[in-house]
């Protein structure tokens, strides 16, 4: 049996298209159409069921995948090995939101320059990332949702807890212990400061802690600014109150610079996924780049 009948099997059996496959291996549809009609009529026994959106694999079809992919994954194993050890430099495309990109996940990857690893980055949301590296744009994604199918595989990376902040003369105005007594109706006076219009951040805050929906001022934005590295400056240049990732405030408490409003007992969290595409770990400049975010990951607390 053609190993790269094989190859494209798998690689349509795990995007659920022949479009995304094709893609992926740089062939036009007809032909990966017609690789898979070949390996069809070889067994002897149909591999897809045709749907009006991508395929779906037949028993047939589903029992040789998982036969086949984990050989051909090995042998891209050590093809790759090889390749990487003669050809120096390999690069590696990553893709995430662009302030935990920046201040967690870039500096975890620079120990690997030094090993022959150049790093490419894309800025993005989860839905942009996830077609990116179905697309095979990206090698790694970080996401906050985890994605489905037989594509893309992931792994739970962190969670990022949120806190509710202000400047200091906000809180001073707001008193302490203030929110926790008489509930968010004490924020009907400040400005809010957002990502996006639909209040992301804010929303997802006043319904974790206050089971509630933002009302009043807080239920549009005085500032929208698409990086939460510019909101916190506008929080703390006095613009009004966000819902920052403690990871990224968290110097800025200490300073004094921002202040928490509230501690609630459950923090509101948000986790973040380390998105491949399967049977790309057996490239060892993936591999290596999960790794180390994994482990890195461990100290992030």
């Amino acid at each position: 049996m053609d190993l790269a009948l094989l190859r494209t099997f798998v690689t349509v059996h795990r995007a659920g298209s022949f479009t995304r496959a094709a893609a992926l291996l740089g062939l036009s549809q007809p032909a990966v159409t017609s690789q898979i009609r070949t390996l069809e009529r070889q067994l002897g026994r149909p591999l897809f069921l045709r749907r009006a959106r991508g395929v779906t694999p037949t028993t047939i079809g589903d029992e040789l995948a998982h036969r086949a992919a984990p050989h051909l994954d090995a042998l891209v194993e050590i093809t790759e090995t090889g390749l990487d050890e003669e050809a120096g430099t390999r690069t590696l495309h990553l893709a995430g939101p662009p302030e935990f990109t920046a201040v967690r996940v870039l500096p975890a990857l620079t120990s690997l320059i030094p090993q022959g690893v150049a790093l490419r980055v894309s800025f993005g949301n989860t839905e942009e990332a996830l077609d990116g590296l179905g697309a095979g744009h990206h090698d790694l994604a970080i996401t906050t949702a985890r994605p489905r199918g037989e594509l893309l595989t992931a792994t739970a990376l962190c969670d990022e807890e949120h806190v509710l902040v202000a400047s200091p003369r906000w809180a001073a105005r707001i008193g302490p212990g203030t929110l926790r007594r008489r509930g968010p109706s004490v924020l009907k006076d400040l400005p809010v400061v957002e990502v996006h219009e639909s209040l992301p951040f804010v929303s997802r805050y006043w319904s974790a802690v206050f089971d509630a929906r933002p009302a009043g001022p807080a239920d549009t934005a005085a500032v929208i600014a698409p990086d939460l590295r510019a909101v916190q400056q506008a929080v703390m240049s006095g613009a009004g109150l966000a819902v920052l990732p403690r990871y990224l405030c968290e110097d800025a408490l200490e300073r004094g610079e921002v202040v928490a409003l509230l501690d609630p007992p459950v923090p509101p969290l948000r986790t973040y996924f380390l998105a491949v595409r399967t049977g790309t770990l057996a490239l060892p400049h993936i591999a290596r780049a999960q790794e180390w975010l994994l482990r890195a990951a461990s100290d992030w607390s």
